[in-house]
């Protein structure tokens, strides 16, 4: 029997391994050709034109086409949702900076996280409004009116939504900023309370309830997710501004356990990034969210008017603070917010 010399195996053993891995990287990188994106309840339309124009331009750039996943729920739940695992996201663009940071908190991301993007990684901001009736039958502009004898209140639960939290620290803060006591406020929250008839699980659920089942007199919503019911309406709803609202600040954050478990990190970093390029605030102040850039939200004023917002910072020392007070078990809202009332 004719003998191979060893030199030769070992030749042809180098070559079948190179092949091997030639193919497991080509295999593993089909599978890094995407990213999950878990965001909160509304952003679906946002993020579905946004992810159009990322994923062609980062074609272009690159010659890669990647593919971009979305998730989207209340924002609370999203965000454990992540930590559990039940949701691998390689980004969060979620409703609180405190939903994010309770990644943070569980190691999942990074610390000075916020610091990694422009903007103190917010690419746009929202507040609370009002959604009522064609004709605003029952009179509603300011928050005293939400509690007025035979008004039917829609809000989501803020145990799981950040339109639900948001309501309630905008509710709260309507008072206590413009004079009044937290005793007062904390009557005021328990009455709006009492007006509420269910709480869903999340911002697009209330906006169903409200605008399709026709349940209650007005809606606490987002004002992007305000601006696009009014407008599927069919001139069925109006938007009302209050006088005074929160500053909402939703924040976006790339995963740093998941992208690294991935190999996922530089589409992350610049799906994110793009958040914060001159077209793709042009198309976040298109669907209802003000954009950071200023010149940019000027330019949409007319659709965005100006408003008095409060900071978080105004009814507590941050976020964390506001947490532990309202929405921590036996918090604010545990305390007055009566039996349970989800949809």
């Amino acid at each position: 029997m004719k003998r191979i010399p060893l030199l030769n195996l070992a030749a042809v053993a180098g070559v079948v391994i190179a092949i091997a891995l030639i193919g497991a990287k080509n295999v593993q990188g089909d599978a890094k050709h995407e990213i999950l994106n878990v965001s909160y309840d509304p952003t679906r339309e946002l993020y579905l034109s946004l992810n159009a124009q990322f994923i062609a331009a980062y074609q272009q750039e690159s010659g890669i086409h990647l593919e971009i996943k979305q998730s989207h729920g209340g924002s609370s739940r999203q965000a454990r949702n992540v930590i559990s695992g039940e949701q691998a996201a390689d980004v969060v663009t979620l409703g609180l900076y405190s939903d994010i940071d309770a990644l943070r908190q569980r190691g999942l991301i990074a610390d000075g996280w916020a610091d990694r993007l422009p903007h103190h990684s917010q690419p746009y901001y929202s507040t609370i409004v009002f959604v009522v009736r064609k004709g605003n039958p029952k009179h509603i502009h300011d928050w005293p009116d939400l509690v007025a004898p035979g008004v039917e209140v829609v809000t989501p639960d803020p145990k799981t939504s950040g339109n639900g939290k948001l309501s309630v620290l905008a509710a709260w803060g309507a008072i206590t900023t413009r004079g009044g006591s937290d005793a007062a406020a904390r009557d005021y929250l328990r009455e709006l309370y009492q007006h509420t008839s269910r709480l869903d699980a999340g911002a697009r659920g209330a906006a169903t309830t409200f605008s399709i089942e026709k349940v209650g007199d007005v809606q606490l919503s987002w004002e992007n997710e305000a601006l696009r019911e009014v407008a599927d309406a069919r001139d069925e709803l109006e938007l009302v501004y209050p006088p005074v609202s929160i500053l909402a600040e939703p924040y976006v954050a790339w995963v740093d356990t998941n992208v690294a478990r991935h190999g996922t990190e530089r589409y992350a970093r610049a799906y994110l990034e793009f958040l914060f390029t001159d077209g793709a605030q042009r198309t976040i102040a298109q669907s209802g969210y003000r954009p950071f850039n200023p010149v940019i939200a000027q330019a949409y004023a007319s659709r965005l008017p100006p408003l008095k917002l409060f900071p978080i910072t105004a009814i507590a020392k941050d976020w964390e603070d506001a947490n532990r007070t309202f929405f921590d078990d036996n918090g604010i809202v545990d305390t007055i917010a009566g039996p349970d009332k989800k949809g």
